[in-house]
């Protein structure tokens, strides 16, 4: 599958829908954040190993959860397990701020490494434990989770600005999360959000 046959499949399909979304899908390519071995699968609707037992999601699962985001040009974004980094350019694209949480060292060089393809001055990556959010950069306009939780992190939600949202895994379904409400979407797997 080409990049533009995968988005084309995600369009049709419902995942992608905000022409914004749709821009930044097209403007960064997930064969910049798979490992090289993989390149031949970049454009596959499907997740790929990219080391210490963490994954790149799938297309449709990132395309989905940045529709219930709703990334705006002057948002300030908190990404939780940001892995290879291409949600990370994905939101960096679409939004003002964006800091990236990784708890595995080598994946943050990885994903510092390609996400530098793009010349962003926007993100700044942090090596952390995802699950305590980043308090002192709080409040955040928009938190996303490329993890699942197993209960709903209470610390995530108290780092959301009032009118803020939060979109996060928890066991096999996606939540999007606001101070007032919460709603689930289920049928999702995730690899683990780990508490170190």
């Amino acid at each position: 599958m080409t990049k533009q046959e995968l988005i084309k499949l995600l369009i049709d399909e419902g995942y992608l829908k905000t022409p914004r979304i749709i821009e930044a899908f097209k403007k960064i390519d997930r064969a910049d954040f798979v490992l090289g071995q993989f390149k031949g699968e970049a454009y596959g609707n499907y997740p790929l190993p990219i080391s210490y037992g963490q994954t790149i999601s799938q297309p449709a699962t990132v395309a989905f959860m940045l529709e219930l985001l709703q990334p705006k040009q002057a948002d300030k974004v908190l990404d939780i397990g940001s892995g290879s980094g291409w949600q990370t350019a994905l939101l960096a694209y679409l939004t003002k701020q964006v800091f990236a949480l990784e708890r595995i060292s080598e994946l943050v060089d990885f994903a510092k490494n390609n996400i530098a393809k793009y010349r962003f001055k926007n993100v700044k990556f942090i090596c952390a434990d995802g699950s305590k959010g980043l308090p002192r950069e709080a409040p955040f306009d928009k938190i996303i989770a490329g993890a699942s939780a197993e209960k709903m992190p209470q610390t995530l939600k108290e780092q959301l600005a009032e009118n803020g949202c939060l979109v996060l895994p928890i066991k096999n379904s996606v939540w999007l999360i606001t101070k007032k409400e919460k709603k689930e979407y289920p049928g999702f797997i995730f690899v683990p959000l780990i508490n170190a």
